[in-house]
């Protein structure tokens, strides 16, 4: 099980894994503070755009969105159960292209898309050198 959740990455050379450092920490970041910090709690009109996307309990699946922005977004940025929050983060990515703007032109789910193939990345590759799972992986 701690394999699979702290999952071992491969080097890539101080110049590969430095970048990987960067990304990570980019894609995490941003995520927790530009999209995912305003979405806890959860506000009514979130709440509402949840429940017209379908959703049978839009409260839950609000919260369940901000904290996979935010939290997913800090576990990522720390490279800490990086393929299972890149997992969830991905998910949610997956329904912000397709559901809230999939009748949007490309350039407004764009970002989503860009987001759900960095995750998608994380999730084969796991946090790199320089994250907390390879520190952990290293102990075991």
């Amino acid at each position: 099980m701690k394999a699979l959740l702290f999952r071992n990455s491969v080097s890539l050379g101080l110049a590969g894994d430095l970048g990987f450092l960067v990304l990570r920490l980019f894609a995490g970041l941003v995520m927790a503070f530009a999209h995912g910090l305003g979405k806890i709690p959860p506000v009514p009109g979130f709440i509402g755009a949840v429940s017209g996307l379908g959703f049978p309990m839009p409260e839950l699946f609000a919260w369940a969105a901000g904290l996979s922005e935010f939290l997913g977004g800090i576990l990522i940025a720390l490279g800490l159960l990086t393929g299972p929050s890149a997992l969830f983060l991905g998910f949610t990515m997956l329904v912000a292209a397709f559901g809230a703007h999939g009748a949007d032109a490309f350039n407004v789910k764009e970002l989503s898309l860009f987001y759900l193939t960095v995750y998608f990345f994380f999730v084969l590759y796991g946090g790199g050198r320089f994250s907390l799972d390879a520190i952990i992986n290293r102990s075991r």
